[in-house]
């Protein structure tokens, strides 16, 4: 058996940023994934902003390793498709000046950024990383928790921090995080070369159609010539219409709507699904001797699908509370709660903001009431450049008074449908 203080399961995104942290920190600690890298994952490959400027605080040399070592492509905005199809465009900078190595965002295939991931934490000699080891169970003792491989190896550790993902065994089983339908989605993926009518400055692409919704479709770009390609929809709804996700991916890429786009391009890789766990769900993320981080802990942004950011913010979290867990001795729930208020104010919040929208663009003729408003309003989309940023200016979104007040300045009179 082998004790150690501080064990993480998973060593994706949440994972190696929380073991990364821990080492900044200068406090040891044991990693242990199941895979060997580079592996693949199925996601929309898109990394948002929190995490260059995460990384960054670590190392100010992180982000540029990762550049020259897998060239992402730059991300400079959203393209965003209304039910109306009035495209809305949306720079994450007001007035930026595209320049690569200071990019707001990126999208870089999973296998290339877990992979740099795992570089990064084997530069660090105080990570012990494990792979190829797959943990068979976790048993609660007096001390915390014992851990034990398939292939027999134990650990004895006095705080276990979950990064296992979506299928955690330990979040399920262990935390009691059971699957909620109507807060999960299900998506699915795709890999082509020689989509084309990308915005010059590589906008990722967000499509809310008609029969898709609550969900959409995705066109993100990638180096190479290559796209990510998916759709993703709350799992309810996919069983409550009884849709076959990679068929209708199919139907959508062929549809007239996105036939010219497609019509040289050539499908890569097949077509993969996967599972999301949304954060729109208030969660308990802690207890005796644990921490949930990332997919594990439901992190999933529940209006963009988005989860590569929360991982990395909620692994910083998990690794700065076990400074003071070590500091205090102290392991137990109360203590560790101080984790789930941490996720309250930097995360829960804007997950249920997410949450409000998404259930806001449900309704179609609302969401090409705003939209319409927006296209035609320069002023309306730099401020909502300066939410993407700005977490309280983004909560003016959700409220009534907010497109109110837009719809009176730019018609002067009343929407029809408020006079019904």
């Amino acid at each position: 058996m082998t004790p150690t203080p501080i064990v993480i399961i998973g060593a994706g995104p949440a994972g190696a940023a929380t073991a990364l942290r821990l080492s900044y920190l200068g406090i040891p600690s044991t990693l242990i994934d199941k895979a060997t890298f580079p592996r693949d994952k199925v996601c929309g490959d898109a990394i948002s902003g929190k995490v260059p400027t995460l990384l960054n605080r670590l190392d100010p040399a992180i982000m540029d390793r990762f550049r020259k070592r897998f060239s992402p492509a730059d991300v400079w905005g959203i393209r965003f498709y209304p039910p109306s199809k009035k495209l809305i465009e949306l720079p994450f900078k007001v007035g930026y000046e595209r320049i690569p190595d200071e990019a707001p965002g990126y999208v870089s295939k999973r296998i290339d950024f877990d992979a740099f991931l795992i570089e990064e934490v084997r530069r660090r000699p105080d990570i012990d990383l494990i792979l190829n080891t797959e943990i068979k169970t976790t048993e609660r003792t007096q001390e915390g928790y014992l851990l034990r491989a398939k292939d027999g190896r134990e650990w004895q550790c006095r705080l276990l921090i979950d990064g296992s993902g979506a299928h955690s065994r330990f979040s399920r089983h262990e935390a009691g995080q059971e699957t909620d339908k109507d807060h999960h989605a299900a998506a699915v993926r795709a890999y082509y070369r020689g989509v084309t009518g990308f915005h010059p400055d590589n906008f990722i692409e967000l499509h809310f159609l008609d029969a898709y919704n609550p969900g959409y479709f995705w066109i993100f770009p990638l180096p190479n010539g290559e796209a990510n390609v998916g759709l993703g929809m709350r799992s309810d709804i996919v069983k409550k219409k009884g849709l076959n996700l990679r068929k209708e991916l199919d139907v959508i890429v062929a549809s007239e709507q996105f036939r010219d786009r497609f019509r040289d391009a050539e499908q890569i890789d097949p077509t993969v699904g996967y599972g999301l766990p949304l954060g729109s769900k208030d969660r308990t993320l802690s207890g005796d001797h644990y921490l949930l981080t990332g997919d594990a802990g439901h992190l999933i942004d529940p209006l963009t699908g988005e989860g590569i950011g929360n991982a990395v913010y909620s692994g910083f979290i998990a690794a700065e509370l076990a400074e003071k867990c070590l500091a205090e001795n102290r392991f137990d729930a109360e203590f560790l709660a101080a984790y789930d208020v941490r996720i309250e104010r930097v995360l829960r919040t804007e997950l249920r903001l997410s949450y409000r929208m998404q259930q806001i663009m449900q309704y179609k003729w609302i969401t090409n009431l705003l939209t319409g408003i927006v296209a035609a309003n320069p002023k309306v989309i730099e401020l909502l450049c300066r939410m993407y940023t700005d977490f309280e200016l983004r909560k003016q979104l959700v409220k009534p008074t907010f497109w109110w007040k837009l719809f009176r300045t730019k018609t002067g009179q009343v929407p029809a449908v408020a006079r019904k």
